[in-house]
């Protein structure tokens, strides 16, 4: 007889924790009581009886001296509003408080709660518990939703035991009927696999043997499963009632409430047609032989990908492992059919054995985590460069996530400026070094800055290597002050003094250049011992004395427009930044007291250049060479004493219309003297002949008394 005992059978894992947890505090010499049965299984109930533990169905009927144990089936509110202060032990199944938290919450949220499963059942009843005993109890297939359910908003969930198939058929039926409808498919994942099992087996077999208390909700839906495919199934709680016979193929699975031992026995009690000890060994050995602990890492085989998880051969094994999609990727806009298929082989790391539940609890995020931590800590020691990006901001600087285990970086450390807006750096791939490690608190901090700063060091270095004046750079604006841009010029900052920025006068470099502006300077100073830089900007081309040497001469007649008055003349400007002085005495061809008498600012005028000075930068402008002579009288009766002519030469000052300039100038007396009456010649105030030239305005300030 070829006998096969399905790796699913037995304990699960709401159950194992149950029966483990009254076990440990019998142990402890603690007085306890269950509410209600602890699992459907008589012989386990009548074990826990001899050692003291009785079972009660109202927290009223439990002794004061007792620890209340809430079984793995759960309790509705208002039982924890009953227990209050005295001491007690929660053992219900995490799958089933999954379940009251969603009643719970979408009860508060005005929802009418639908449960699928037997009214009966205590987990049914517990989770009817938690919305006030008001939900609607399903456990009819053909169910017909009534027409003032149907206008409601539901929320469905399903007895975790019940058969999905089952549950699939009611979900959609009230699908069709009401249009506002959240459904949630709590079914326990050891009950899916070991239904699922259940009816792969039982297909294959001539006979099947289902282990189990007959008040056990999940035993009786194997047994249905079973029989369905198999006529020759028999429900038995122990292996006095096995059938006096024997097959060509036996199957055998058990429900989640059922000990090991008790498999055991009736595997046992089948095989006795078997050669001998050994054979039944073998056939032990199949049911389950391979040890798996916690914290072990193991390769296994992708047997079946859910929306919400990912079934693990884990090759020898005789549980299945199960893997969360929360611990399949920390990506959670990914499900896992993104991220295996069917097939696949992935190494994974144990979280816990469940002999209950009939799986063992996997992860692949503890298991890269745990990668992780082992390379950042090689890296720490190491001081090796890692690369990664900043996922998000916190209080206090940023997150790179490395693997499983977050870096952070301090907001001092995550840049070599000062950064207001931290979250202006997220998204951001950067270069760092791990600068602190805790192992015992797993924390990690990490330094963006080193890096930067080392890599300006050696930029600098290489700078102060090669660096002459003259020498041109493409360089990037830093930052702005109120007298120049500074500018990087590869790992060192110079400066571009306001006067170097343009050839007309600005108040601020940000009317030139901005933060992030890439220039073309060159250096103009430097101070290798200061680590000064100063850095010419302005093109020679387009000094506006360059431009108008190349437009005009001695001797060219101009359009100019007055801008300025002075005492001795008026100046005028022939293109912007290049003015010329019209001496008082050229102005009209006849003797005027101060040239306002003559010209208005802004008038436009034209002159005869007389004299230029590119050195310098003057030009001499005469009006009254323009004016036509008029011709002397025939015979005239008394000839009159003329004047002597004033005949003067004005040299100009490149100058900017805002700054106040003297002149300088000289009279050259007339070929013939004046007679004594004659008009003196007016001449310019001794002051103005002592006027220094003006500078340019880049020498005006140099750029390291600025800095």
């Amino acid at each position: 007889m070829e006998i096969t005992v399905a790796k699913t059978a037995g304990f699960c894992y709401g159950v194992k924790r149950a029966v483990d947890g009254v076990y440990e505090k019998i142990n402890n010499g603690e007085k306890i009581a269950t509410l209600g049965a602890l699992i459907h299984n008589r012989q386990v109930i009548e074990d826990l009886a001899s050692k003291g533990v009785r079972s009660y169905e109202r927290v009223s009927d439990i002794p004061e001296d007792c620890t209340i144990v809430i079984r793995a089936h759960g309790v509705g509110k208002s039982v924890y509003d009953e227990i209050g202060e005295r001491p007690y032990i929660d053992l219900t199944c995490p799958f089933v408080a999954k379940i009251h938290k969603i009643v719970s919450e979408h009860y508060r949220d005005g929802y009418k709660i639908v449960i699928v499963g037997d009214k009966n059942h205590p987990e049914v009843i517990g989770v009817n518990g938690w919305c006030e005993n008001s939900a609607e109890i399903i456990y009819d297939e053909n169910y017909e939703i009534n027409e003032e359910l149907a206008q409601k908003r539901l929320c469905i969930v399903a007895q975790t035991t019940i058969n999905r198939v089952f549950f699939s058929k009611i979900v959609q039926n009230i699908k069709k009927t009401c249009k506002s409808t959240l459904f949630f498919d709590t079914i326990c994942s050891a009950t899916k696999d070991r239904q699922k099992e259940a009816d792969d087996l039982s297909r294959k077999s001539d006979a099947m043997i289902v282990i189990g208390g007959r008040e056990s909700s999940n035993t009786r839906k194997l047994y249905e499963i079973s029989k369905n495919n198999c006529p020759e199934t028999y429900h038995v709680e122990t292996a006095a009632e096995l059938p006096k016979k024997t097959y060509n193929k036996l199957g055998i699975t058990a429900g989640a409430s059922t000990p090991a031992g008790i498999i055991e026995e009736v595997v046992k009690a089948m095989s006795e047609n078997l050669k001998n000890e050994e054979n039944f060994a073998e056939l032990f050995e199949q049911y389950g032989s391979k040890t798996i602990n916690n914290g072990d890492i193991i390769d296994g085989t992708v047997v079946e990908v859910r929306n919400n998880e990912v079934i693990v051969d884990l090759g020898g094994f005789k549980y299945n492992g199960q893997l969360a999609a929360d611990q399949l990727t920390d990506d959670p806009s990914l499900k896992p059919s993104d991220v295996v298929k069917e097939g696949d082989t992935i190494k994974v790391y144990v979280v816990g054995v469940n002999d209950a539940e009939g799986k063992v609890v996997l992860s692949r995020k503890k298991l890269v985590a745990m990668e992780s931590w082992n390379k950042i800590k090689a890296a720490y020691e190491s001081g090796e460069v890692l690369e990664g990006k900043i996922a998000r901001a916190v209080k206090g600087g940023v997150i790179i996530l490395e693997g499983g285990t977050q870096i952070f970086i301090p907001a001092r450390q995550a840049s070599e400026r000062f950064v207001q807006d931290l979250q202006s750096l997220v998204g951001n791939t950067v270069q760092y070094k791990l600068i602190e490690l805790d192992e015992r608190r797993r924390r990690v901090i990490g330094s963006v800055r080193v890096i930067l700063e080392a890599a300006r060091k050696e930029r600098e270095e290489k700078f102060w290597a090669d660096a002459e004046v003259g020498k041109r750079y493409q360089g990037t604006v830093k930052s702005l002050t109120s007298f120049g841009a500074f500018v990087d010029i590869g790992g060192v900052d110079g400066l571009v003094h306001i006067s170097e920025l343009s050839w007309n006068k600005i108040k601020h470099p940000s009317e030139v250049v901005k933060e992030g502006d890439v220039l073309d300077v060159y250096i103009k100073d430097i101070n290798p011992e200061t680590k000064k830089i100063s850095l010419g900007f302005k093109k020679i081309e387009d000094n506006p004395w360059v431009i108008a040497q190349s437009k005009f001469n001695v001797g060219d007649v101009v359009k100019c427009k007055i801008v300025r008055m002075m005492p001795f003349g008026a100046f005028a400007e022939l293109i912007p930044n290049v003015d010329g002085l019209i001496h008082i005495s050229q102005i009209a061809d006849r003797r005027i007291g101060k040239p306002d008498d003559v010209l208005t600012i802004g008038e436009e005028v034209d002159a005869k250049i007389t004299d230029i000075n590119w050195d310098d930068r003057k030009i001499s402008l005469s009006i009254r060479a323009l004016i036509p002579k008029e011709e002397p009288a025939e015979a005239p009766a008394e000839p009159e004493e003329e004047e002597a002519p004033v005949e003067g030469t004005a040299l100009v000052y490149s100058t900017d219309p805002d700054v106040e300039v003297d002149e300088q100038f000289e009279v050259e007396p007339a070929e013939e003297e004046a007679p004594a009456e004659a008009a003196p010649v007016e001449e310019a105030p001794a002051e103005e002949e002592a006027a220094p030239a003006e500078e340019a305005p880049a020498e005006e300030a140099p750029a390291e008394d600025a800095e």
